[in-house]
């Protein structure tokens, strides 16, 4: 911005600035003020003295229409990286006289994108004004902005004016969750290390066909599940209900983002922390997430906050569980010779996935060497190697 805009910015926000009309009927006026004086004619005077009032006239108006006015916002629901922000403004006129033409911006956060505007020809007195739109996303992250600009020229058109009105926004963007059908790094960790693991398993096998009781049909409970010896009985279907297993396994993804990232294989660590904890969840096993920032955490809306704000190279403040199986996700790779036993790695190399460099020398664990160039989806549905 050169130094013209910024004293015309400053003019806008703290009195008025002409606007192009304006600058032309003061340029008018001059010229018949010099006539004036050049020619001593009395009507010269009356005519640029006329153009002056109502320069002054158009340079006080504005500011007062913007006065008597106040401005909230509405919470803004999380959404997904690709789905659209709904941002909702509400424009409340208290003064006993109608507001007219007014340009109402909502002035964003940079990293989120450019500010938005909208014209308002007419707010009613002592009435309120809803401006509802809906913003594209294109990338996770915790947004947050606090500033709304209302900007006007009425009722003459000859002088902008513009002021601002605080009304906090916080926009959170959730990272992408991908649709698992299968995750060998959640379904096989720690099997060969974990006592428990077969423990459970064996503790499924015997309860899994275990009836627990029986009560009434339901539209649409299986067949399979109708005791037609008791509903014979009791002249009324009965439906069985099975013993429920429920593991003690305890999964923790962990997200090394206290190391440093390249951009592209950051963003693919954190969908891919978000789609094997969904995955997990929907398995209903017993799964956790882990940053350095944050520590363990657990529930949906919860992790989804920590995944959409943690950045790469953020300070570490508190250290991974040492005592159970991890899912490592990195682009360090002498990080995976320290894990747990049972643990299991993703990691993202900074070298081109097909050397040799790529894969640690060192491999006590199974694990994945992703790809940045192949769909994340695929290779998370791949076995382990």
């Amino acid at each position: 911005m050169n130094i013209i805009d910024r004293i015309n910015d400053w003019l806008e926000t703290h009195w008025v600035t002409p606007a192009y009309a304006g600058c032309l009927l003061g340029g008018i006026a001059l010229c018949f003020f010099g006539a004036a004086t050049n020619t001593m004619a009395g009507w010269l005077y009356v005519i640029s003295g006329l153009i002056f009032a109502l320069l002054v006239l158009a340079a006080i108006l504005p500011a007062r229409s913007l006065k008597s006015i106040q401005v909230r916002r509405r919470a803004i629901a999380p959404v997904s990286a690709g789905d659209d922000l709904v941002i909702e403004l509400e424009i409340e006129n208290q003064a006993p006289k109608p507001k007219t033409l007014l340009q109402v911006q909502d002035v964003l956060q940079s990293t989120l994108g450019s500010p938005v505007q909208t014209p308002v020809e007419a707010i009613a007195p002592q009435s309120i004004h809803r401006w509802v739109y809906y913003y594209p996303t294109q990338k996770r992250g915790v947004y947050r902005w606090h500033e709304v600009q209302l900007r006007t020229a009425t009722p003459i058109g000859l002088f902008w004016c513009r002021r601002s009105w605080e009304a906090p926004a916080r926009a959170i963007v959730y990272p992408t969750v991908l649709p698992l059908t299968h995750c060998p790094l959640v379904d096989e960790i720690g099997r060969e290390d974990s006592a428990q693991f077969y423990s459970d398993r064996r503790s499924h096998s015997a309860t899994e066909d275990l009836t627990r009781g029986l009560r009434p049909y339901r539209v649409g409970d299986p067949t399979r599940l109708i005791h037609w010896r008791t509903s014979a009985r009791y002249g009324a279907l009965q439906v069985r209900e099975l013993e429920v297993f429920t593991g003690s396994q305890e999964i923790i993804i962990c997200l090394d983002s206290s190391t440093q990232w390249s951009f592209e294989n950051f963003e693919q660590a954190v969908i891919a922390a978000a789609s094997m904890y969904f995955y997990a969840m929907r398995s209903q096993l017993n799964v956790k997430l882990w940053t350095p920032k944050t520590g363990l955490l657990h529930g949906n809306q919860v992790v989804l906050e920590a995944l959409a704000e943690t950045i790469a190279g953020e300070d570490a403040q508190i250290e991974a569980p040492s005592n159970l199986p991890l899912i490592w996700l990195t682009q360090n790779p002498p990080s995976l010779d320290t894990l747990p036993i049972g643990s299991r790695w993703m990691l993202w190399p900074s070298a081109s996935p097909d050397s040799d460099s790529a894969i640690p020398a060192k491999r006590s664990h199974l694990g994945a060497v992703i790809d940045p160039t192949q769909s994340l989806q695929l290779q998370l549905q791949q076995p382990l190697r």
